[in-house]
C-alpha cells in the first residue's frame, strides 16, 4: 500500500524507541542479569497496561475468547516478549555494537526469506533493491564510511544470539500481518490495542519468567545480582513505556497496515538513530557519513513505498 504520513510516523517511532533500548541495555550490564532485566521490564509494562486493557479478561465470555486463541497468542508472547529482548540484552554482553547492529540490519532479508518459506509471499525486484539500499545505509553507519572495516569483524556468541533474535522478530511480525482465521475479520475479538498487547504481555511474561528461572539456575551463586538504585529504576521506567508500549503499539499497527516488508525497511533506521543517541551520550555528533547513510535508508524506504499497489489488493486487518 502507499506510505502515508501517519504510517510513516508509526513505523519511525519503534526504531527511535529501540535505539534507546539498545543504549540503555548496554548501560545496564552489571546492574541486572539480562533475562531477569527483560522480565522486570515486562512486568512494569503489564502494570501500566492493566488500567487500559483489563477488560480483555473482565468477563467469562472474554476470557473464553482468549482461551480459544491461546496457541497464537502464546506464540506472539514467546517471540515478541519472552525471547527477542532477552536475547538482545544477552548479546550486548559479548558482542560489539558494530557486530550487533550489522546483524540486526539483515531484518529485511529475514522478513523476505520467512515470507517465502512460511507465508507464501514472494519478493519482487523492487523489494530486493529496497532491502539492498537500506542495508547499504546501515553498513555506511557501522563502518563510518570505510567499508574495509567489514573485513575486521569477528563473530562472538552474542552475534549468534542477535541472529536468533532477529529471526524471532521477523516471525512475530509476519504473525501480526497474517494471523490465523480466528484473528481475522469478523472472527477477531473486538480488542483495542491495549487489550491485544496486554494479552501478548500476559503470555510473554510466563515465558520470560521461565527464562529468568533458568538463568538463575545456571548462574553461579553470587555471580551476578540485581543492583537496585536510581540508574536501574530510571532505566526500567523507560524500558516499560517507550520500547515496550509505544513501540509495540506503533509496530503492530504499522505492520498490519503496511506489511512486514515495508516495516522491516523502517527498522533499519534503528542503527542510525542508535549512532545519534550514542553520539549525544558520548559527546560526538553525527558526521557526514551519517547523512549519506540516512539518504540510502530513506531511498530504500521510498523504493518500496512508491511502488504501485496491485489492483484489488485487500486491506490488511489492523491489530
Amino acid at each position: 500500500m502507499h506510505l502515508t504520513p501517519r504510517i510513516a510516523l508509526l513505523l519511525t517511532l519503534p526504531p527511535l524507541m529501540w535505539a534507546g533500548n539498545a543504549v540503555i541495555g548496554r548501560l545496564m550490564v552489571g546492574h541486572a542479569p539480562p533475562v531477569l532485566l527483560n522480565l522486570i521490564r515486562w512486568v512494569g509494562a503489564l502494570l501500566i497496561l492493566l488500567p487500559l486493557g483489563w477488560q480483555v479478561f473482565g468477563t467469562a465470555e472474554r476470557r473464553a475468547q482468549v482461551r480459544a486463541r491461546w496457541p497464537h497468542l502464546a506464540m506472539l508472547g514467546l517471540l515478541g516478549v519472552g525471547m527477542y529482548n532477552a536475547l538482545q540484552y544477552m548479546a550486548l554482553r559479548t558482542s560489539s555494537p558494530l557486530n550487533v547492529t550489522l546483524i540486526a540490519a539483515s531484518m529485511p532479508l529475514w522478513m523476505m526469506l520467512n515470507g517465502v518459506l512460511f507465508f507464501h509471499a514472494r519478493p519482487g525486484r523492487r523489494d530486493l533493491v529496497a532491502a539492498a539500499l537500506s542495508l547499504a545505509g546501515v553498513v555506511t553507519v557501522l563502518t563510518r564510511g570505510h567499508l574495509l572495516e567489514l573485513a575486521q569483524i569477528r563473530l562472538v556468541p552474542g552475534d549468534l544470539l542477535i541472529l536468533v533474535a532477529i529471526f524471532c522478530w521477523s516471525i512475530y511480525s509476519w504473525l501480526l500481518a497474517k494471523p490465523p482465521p480466528s484473528m481475522r475479520g469478523a472472527t477477531r475479538p473486538p480488542w483495542n490495542w491495549a487489550e491485544f498487547l496486554l494479552v501478548q504481555v500476559a503470555f510473554g511474561i510466563v515465558w520470560a519468567a521461565a527464562g529468568a528461572a533458568l538463568e538463575s539456575a545456571v548462574l553461579a551463586d553470587g555471580e551476578e545480582r540485581v543492583s537496585w538504585g536510581w540508574p536501574l529504576a530510571l532505566a526500567l521506567v523507560y524500558l516499560a513505556t517507550g520500547p515496550s508500549l509505544v513501540a509495540y503499539y506503533a509496530w503492530g499497527t504499522g505492520v498490519a497496515r503496511a506489511g512486514p516488508a515495508m516495516a522491516a525497511l523502517f527498522s533499519n533506521l534503528t542503527p542510525l538513530l542508535t549512532a545519534v543517541i550514542s553520539g549525544a551520550v558520548l559527546g560526538t555528533w553525527p558526521q557526514q557519513y551519517h547523512f549519506v547513510a540516512f539518504a540510502l535508508i530513506v531511498a530504500g524506504i521510498m523504493t518500496q513505498a512508491l511502488r504501485p499497489a496491485p489492483r484489488g489488493e485487500p486491506a490488511t486487518q489492523t491489530q
